[in-house]
């Protein structure tokens, strides 16, 4: 799986996770989604723009700010040219992100029920905490806005109580995209992330999968350990660049 390209291995993530507005930029791809996730509102910056590079980099501030959102580069391992350019147009660094990759083969079978469904409930949209918050309202669109995503939930407590563990996964040209991996904090170490990645990984063969990639912050200690157990490798990393906040107009 090393031997995918960057460039490739970025295309197809992006596919599985979009914006709700997106628009080629020469290979660069621009993408808003409400400000929803750095994923969906910002341009993938892989190959080259259809400008020299500072003229790029000012056409994509522009894109942004009409649109009301901060201009944000996703910079994968190997758009060092890219980069360096964003950086002397006043650009900020956000900290590295790893992109892992695995066979899906060897994944044991999960030890409790794991829920799949078409859409994600009311219940499952309050279990996924992106970034330790609730969901903004423009989450959904973001979230249904693939090729049959599927959500995969584990409840432990009939309701009212929370969803036990929540997750994403959508099937790209044989590869599981997981997103949304989360647990609630009531039921941490029971195993519960691991077994939602199994029901996606069952899912994910019935439909052809071979393998599994996902994005991971690189201080998230614990989910590097889970991952590392689930037999996941570094493939490469990407970083956020953010330009200038677009000034607000009165109201």
């Amino acid at each position: 799986m090393s031997s995918v390209p960057v460039a490739e291995l970025e295309r197809l993530a992006a596919r599985s996770w979009r914006g709700l507005e997106e628009e080629p930029f020469g290979d660069w791809l621009l993408r808003a989604g409400g400000g929803f996730t750095g994923r969906a509102n910002s341009v993938l910056v892989v190959g080259d723009p259809p400008a020299d590079l500072p003229d790029a980099v000012a056409s994509v501030t522009s894109w942004y700010s009409q649109r009301g959102l901060r201009p944000r580069a996703q910079v994968p391992t190997g758009s060092e040219r890219a980069d360096a350019a964003l950086a002397a147009a006043g650009w900020t660094r956000d900290d590295d992100n790893l992109v892992l990759t695995a066979p899906l083969n060897g994944w044991a079978a999960p030890r409790v029920d794991v829920g799949l469904a078409a859409v994600p409930d009311d219940a499952w949209l309050a279990g996924y905490r992106y970034r330790g918050t609730p969901l903004p309202s423009v989450a959904s669109a973001v979230l249904v806005n693939t090729d049959e995503p599927v959500f995969a939930s584990v409840r432990l407590d009939p309701a009212p109580a929370p969803l036990a563990a929540v997750a994403r996964g959508v099937v790209v040209d044989g590869w599981l995209c997981v997103t949304a991996v989360t647990v609630d904090d009531r039921y941490r170490r029971r195993g519960l992330a691991t077994a939602v990645m199994a029901g996606l990984g069952d899912w994910a063969r019935e439909r052809g999968a071979h393998s599994c990639l996902l994005q991971v912050a690189g201080g998230n200690a614990a989910g590097l350990a889970l991952y590392e157990r689930l037999g996941f490798t570094e493939h490469h990393r990407y970083h956020y660049r953010l330009g200038v906040e677009p000034e607000r107009r009165p109201g």
